[in-house]
Order: structure tokens, then C-alpha cells, then sequence
């Protein structure tokens, strides 16, 4: 018993018992939502990469709208522009959108650029703000700029994340290079 008083006033079992207590109030739960947490904003990071490289390929609609449920939404607001602020419903209204940008031919090479996200997760839901500028050449031989931000909601379905709506706020845009030719 004295053996163990004198151990137990050591300052190096003092501190192992510091440490293990810290440990015993680690919420392995919580540490684990957290990871979980950072895994669900990754996967929603490369979801709007998807979705900037679908535009960016001419507009492809299939790619675009596979990327939201079968009932999602696509907007713009602000500054539209030929895209009109009423909302794209559904899968194949968002997909004949982005062919319709295709077809109207006057994009040659487009680059969406997002910056700034701020992604809450909540569970199977979550909500993103992103800053983007996208950038155009025109077949007139000027180069076009779009600046703005995006407002999304995403939802996981069957453990994969998906846009339930995306509004592109539209702050300014316009022409702001003359190629020479």
C-alpha cells in the first residue's frame, strides 16, 4: 500500500493520469462525425468540380443534369442575361437548358472558376456559398466575363451527394477584351 501512495504522488503518473483521462472524455462518436463531416465537404467540393467541368465541356447537359436529384433546380438570378430567371425543373429541363447554351453557338471555350466555399453539412443535407467568375470567348472574337456567386443545396442519395438547387446570382457581367483577327 505505501508502495503505491509513492507512485501515485509521482509527477510522470500524475500526468499518465491526466492523459487518461483526457482520453476517457474523448467522444469517439464525435470524432468520427467530424471525419465524416470533412469526407461529406470534400465529396460535395468535387460535386461542384463536376459540375464546372460539365460546363466547361460545352455545356454538356446529360453530364450537368446528372449531377442533380430527378426533381432538382437550376436558376439564375441578378444579370441573366439569354438565361432567364425562371427556374430549370427537374433532370431533363436542366439538361435541354445546357443544350440550348450549346446549340445557341456563340461560346467557343468557357472556364468557370470557384472560389471562397463555406459547406454546412447537416446529416444527409447540406448548404454551400461559392464565389465564381466564368470566362468566355465569344465566336465574335471578344472575350465575355461572368461574376457572381452561387447558392446550392445538395442532398446524399444512397451514400453519393447531389444538387437539390443551384442559383447562380449573377453580379456583373459583360464583355471586357476585343480579340484582334
Amino acid at each position: 500500500m505505501k508502495r503505491l501512495k509513492q507512485l501515485k504522488d509521482r509527477p510522470e503518473q500524475v500526468a499518465g493520469r491526466r492523459i487518461l483521462k483526457l482520453i476517457g472524455r474523448l467522444d469517439p462518436k464525435k470524432h468520427d462525425n467530424r471525419l465524416k463531416r470533412l469526407e461529406d465537404i470534400e465529396a460535395i467540393r468535387r460535386l461542384k468540380a463536376a459540375y464546372c467541368a460539365a460546363c466547361d465541356d460545352d455545356h454538356d447537359g446529360e453530364a450537368v443534369a446528372a449531377l442533380f436529384i430527378e426533381d432538382g433546380i437550376w436558376q439564375q438570378s441578378g444579370k441573366v442575361g439569354s438565361a432567364g430567371m425562371e427556374p430549370k425543373l427537374g433532370r431533363s429541363s436542366i439538361a435541354e437548358f445546357m443544350f440550348s447554351l450549346r446549340s445557341a453557338g456563340f461560346i467557343r471555350h468557357s472556364v468557370h472558376m470557384v472560389t471562397n466555399p463555406v459547406i454546412d453539412v447537416f446529416g444527409n443535407e447540406a448548404k454551400g456559398s461559392w464565389r465564381f467568375l466564368m470566362v468566355y470567348s465569344h465566336i465574335d472574337g471578344s472575350f465575355v466575363r461572368i461574376i457572381g456567386h452561387y447558392e446550392d443545396e445538395y442532398v446524399r442519395r444512397e451514400g453519393k451527394w447531389y444538387f437539390r438547387s443551384l442559383i447562380a446570382h449573377v453580379e456583373e457581367s459583360g464583355r471586357y477584351l476585343e480579340e484582334e483577327l
